[in-house]
């Protein structure tokens, strides 16, 4: 429960720092992060098709 509230707080932090920023700032930020979770992604897809040492 309390990560929930917690995660709730955070969120709320950095939409009311998305809401005062410019918009052409929040943009490139989301492009920025959207590409960083696809390269994220793929890395984690085309690591378990390979299989692991860890294992």
């Amino acid at each position: 429960m309390l990560f929930i509230v917690a995660a709730l707080l955070l969120l709320g932090v950095v939409l009311g720092t998305v809401a005062h920023a410019p918009l052409t700032f929040s943009a490139i930020a989301a492009v920025v992060i959207a590409i960083w979770l696809g390269v994220f992604a793929l890395r984690e897809r085309h690591g378990r098709r390979r299989g692991t040492s860890a294992n």
